[in-house]
């Protein structure tokens, strides 16, 4: 559990990815360095017999190439697993993502549709005005027809 009190999930191949990652490095070269350099002067120097020094180093880097080889597989077995998943993960995206092109889509034939109909409802006042003023032409020559009418009449009525 951590601080919180929530159980922290841990990782089991964290350990093996870890050992990958250090024998990888430059501090296992060093260390796998000294390593021989040790079992070689400990037979030049006659603490060990060569026979033996040479079976004991020779069953050790065998055993330690065993063990990494089963390691890097490990590793590169968690890797695929996760490259599958990030995979999945990309499709899943794809997907999202045609799927909002073709509602962007739409939302464009949206916008163009509106656009017509204001461009028509444009046209519709146009065409109001324009008989509005026509009207207007109409009133005004309909006054004016009246008026010289009653001119008319008064013209005749004074006769």
């Amino acid at each position: 559990m951590n601080g919180n009190g929530a159980e922290v999930k841990r990782d089991p191949y964290a350990v093996f990815e870890r050992l990958t990652t250090w024998i990888g490095s430059i501090s296992s070269l060093v260390v796998h360095t000294i390593f021989f350099i040790l079992s070689f002067g400990a037979a030049a120097f006659g603490y060990i017999e060569w026979d033996s020094m040479l079976l004991i180093l020779t069953t050790v880097v065998s055993l330690e190439a065993i063990y990494i080889g089963i390691f890097i597989q490990m590793t590169v077995n968690r890797h695929q697993k996760e490259l599958e998943e990030v995979s999945e993960d990309v499709e899943d995206i794809q997907e999202d993502i045609q799927e909002i092109s073709e509602d962007v889509e739409g939302l464009g034939d949206d916008v163009e549709d509106i656009q017509e109909d204001i461009q028509e409802l444009t046209e519709d006042e146009e065409s109001e005005e324009e008989r509005k003023k026509k009207q207007m032409v109409s009133l005004e020559q309909l006054t004016s027809d009246i008026q010289r009418i009653l001119k008319d009449l008064e013209t005749l009525k004074k006769q």
